[in-house]
């Protein structure tokens, strides 16, 4: 099968498109035939190997994980033993490990089904960037009705999503985002929209219940000035999603937990989990029409390079998708 594979660190030049085996799905798994991979800030990031520390856990000569790609939507091609939830022919979308290929194997419990009204590229675009917002916005925050929340760095992927689902639970949503973006993201949902080159949210007079950081390009400090009592940040950017390299994001991730804890503030940093439950709940977010996925541009899969590329530059809005085979 063709697959999408790195076998040194680099820039998104060093993929190239190769031969490789296919994977045989185990106790558990099912094999997937490849519709449609998005891409994640962290696949450019794992790519670079940086910082050097990094390299004892990612491979000290080179990468030990050389298949780019997580975000997968295709049919079930084959199931392995002790397989319940899905059969050959079956559409579904999830996560996996390589997904920029023809075929990928994953855990049943880290799929669903695809909902029929959705195409293979949207349901690409959902598993990362959109278990990040859910997770975040009702199990860290516990998002509540009539809440006032502000989502730094809404127009990308993960901010895309936490846009309507904010909106879903009855928030009022204020969004920051580049001049650019301001129209779409007040059409998925947004009351506000406000272009940061204008406008410092931290210097202004609006106070928030919740700020959901996915840029990290304030100083908790900063973002404190803008919290209502009891009001929480919720850290979701890191590197890969400005710019901002490993050792400077840790820092002040670190700091601002410190600082929130002398100040008596709120602070949580995110690491989202895939599970089968949340992809069904999107799933079902999905076909009541309270969340449609956001595509920036879809590439085929001998652009990987180029759509890896896009991502990492960090102004995509909302997501990118490489269609491997069959329809969108």
């Amino acid at each position: 099968m063709k697959a999408a594979v790195y076998r040194r660190y680099g820039p998104p030049e060093v993929i190239r498109i190769q031969e490789v085996d296919p994977p045989v799905p185990g106790d558990g798994e099912v094999l997937i035939a490849v519709r449609a991979a998005s891409v994640n800030p962290l696949d450019a990031h794992l790519m670079k190997g940086r910082p050097l520390i990094a390299r004892l856990a990612l491979g000290l000569t080179g990468p030990r994980q050389t298949r780019p790609g997580v975000d997968v939507a295709g049919i079930v091609e084959a199931v392995g033993a002790g397989v319940t939830r899905f059969r050959p022919g079956d559409a579904v979308f999830g996560s996996c490990r390589g997904a920029l290929a023809e075929y990928a194997c994953t855990a049943q419990t880290r799929l669903a089904a695809k909902p029929p009204a959705l195409s293979f590229a949207q349901a690409a675009a959902i598993p990362v960037a959109g278990i990040t917002a859910l997770q975040g916005l009702r199990d860290k925050a516990g998002i509540e009705m009539g809440q006032r929340v502000l989502i730094n760095g809404a127009a990308g992927g993960v901010g895309t999503f936490a846009v309507q689902i904010a909106k879903a639970y009855g928030a009022e949503v204020t969004a920051i985002c580049s001049a650019r973006n301001l129209d779409m993201v007040r059409a998925i949902g947004a009351d506000r929209a406000v272009d940061y080159g204008e406008e410092d949210f931290t210097r202004g007079d609006a106070r928030y219940d919740l700020i959901f950081d996915l840029v990290s390009n304030h100083p908790f400090s900063a973002l404190r000035r803008a919290l209502a009592p009891g009001g929480m940040v919720l850290a979701g950017g890191g590197p890969g999603f400005d710019g901002l390299g490993t050792g400077r994001w840790a820092a002040r991730q670190l700091g601002g937990l410190l600082a929130a804890r002398i100040a008596n503030g709120k602070m949580t940093l995110l690491m989202a989990r895939i599970s089968n439950e949340d992809l069904v709940s999107l799933a079902g977010m999905v076909e009541t029409g309270k969340v449609t996925p956001v595509i920036e541009s879809c590439y085929g899969l001998y652009e990987t390079a180029a759509a890896i590329r896009e991502v990492a530059q960090g102004h995509a809005r909302g997501k990118v998708v490489v269609m491997v085979g069959g329809e969108g």
